[in-house]
């Protein structure tokens, strides 16, 4: 009995740990093909800031990056994101959320540009 007691204690709080990580992530970070020019990245900044939930928006045409950052307790569905993407003619390659805000992988694109890291 001790034994089944302490496992669903356990599992309650990875389930705890897991939600506050998701909640915690508030940049969603995607790797799309077929950004080529400016007008690609305008047209898939355009679309993403049309979603009440998206607070900001960073393209990397260099980089083959587009994220997102979140609006405090909002949230937009992956195949949202992906059908979105791929309507407009590119490729979703990975979409993940992470904790990074939008500034900071700013500064870090910003990095490898110029022959950082």
């Amino acid at each position: 009995m001790k034994r089944t007691t302490c496992l669903s204690i356990a599992s309650a709080l990875l389930l705890v740990l897991s939600t506050s990580l998701a909640q915690a992530a508030t940049t969603i970070r995607m790797q799309v093909d077929g950004l080529v020019c400016a007008f690609c990245g305008s047209a898939i900044e355009k679309k993403l800031r049309s979603h009440a939930a998206t607070d900001d928006v960073l393209v990397s045409l260099e980089h083959k990056v587009v994220a997102l950052s979140l609006k405090d307790g909002q949230d937009i569905a992956d195949d949202t994101l992906r059908s979105q993407i791929t309507d407009a003619g590119y490729q979703v390659k990975k979409i993940e959320r992470v904790s990074q805000s939008l500034d900071s992988l700013r500064a870090e694109l910003k990095g490898k540009a110029h022959g950082g890291r």
